[in-house]
This record gives C-alpha cells, sequence and structure tokens, in this order.
C-alpha cells in the first residue's frame, strides 16, 4: 500500500525553524515530491518541489531564501527545512507524489498521491 505520511509540524514563534518530513511507504523514488499548503479560507497553494533524483528543485517566491527542500531515497524520505518562519506561513502543510511532470505545478503534473497534512502554526 503506497502512501505518504508528513510529520514534524508544530507551534513555533515567529523566526523560529521547522523540518517537515514526508514518509513515503512504496516506492516513490522514482516520482517528483511537491509540498503544498492551504491556510484556513484560503486555496491551496504550492511551496516547493524536488524532482525524483533531487537534482532539480522549485519554490514559491514567498519562501524562496528561507525553505529548503531536500530528499533522502534511501530513506524513502522528502524534507522541507523551514526557517525564518512568518505567521504567514500558517498553514496545513501536505506532501504529495507527481507521477507524471517535475514536481511543479503545470498541466503535466498529475498528483495521484497525498498525505494527511501537518499543521505549521507561527505565532507573532
Amino acid at each position: 500500500q503506497e502512501e505518504l505520511v508528513e510529520s514534524g509540524g508544530g507551534l513555533v514563534q515567529a523566526g523560529g525553524s521547522l523540518r517537515l518530513s514526508c514518509a513515503a511507504s512504496g516506492d516513490f523514488t522514482r516520482y517528483a515530491i511537491t509540498w503544498f499548503r492551504q491556510a484556513p479560507e484560503k486555496e491551496r497553494e504550492f511551496v516547493a518541489a524536488v524532482s525524483w533524483n533531487g537534482g532539480s528543485k522549485y519554490y514559491a517566491d514567498s519562501v524562496k531564501g528561507r525553505f529548503t527542500i531536500s530528499r533522502d531515497n534511501a530513506e524513502n524520505t522528502v524534507y522541507l527545512q523551514m526557517n525564518s518562519l512568518k505567521p504567514d506561513d500558517t498553514a496545513v502543510y501536505y506532501c504529495a507524489a507527481d507521477t507524471r511532470g517535475s514536481g511543479y505545478p503545470t498541466m503535466e503534473s498529475k498528483f495521484d498521491y497525498w498525505g494527511r497534512g501537518a499543521q505549521v502554526t507561527v505565532s507573532p
């Protein structure tokens, strides 16, 4: 049974750091992995993506320079290191596997697998 499970969320003060993990059961090493987030009463938005081999990485402008995505295929895990967190980063964070594209959302993307989400709350 293939699934993705996020962990590492929590409550942190502004300026702090958290590291999210996206652990895969099943073989996801051939898929790009993307992080999305959704804040209350807002639409889901792209955060970051990493190609299947880690060679290409993509970031939303709002997190560029603060967040770093990485993956360890030996551990079947993708990480999102979040530094200099802001209250606007408060959201539920989801990881998803793009079984057809690069991970950056385009018309070619096909996000077939999703985790259940991890809450990140940043206090002022």
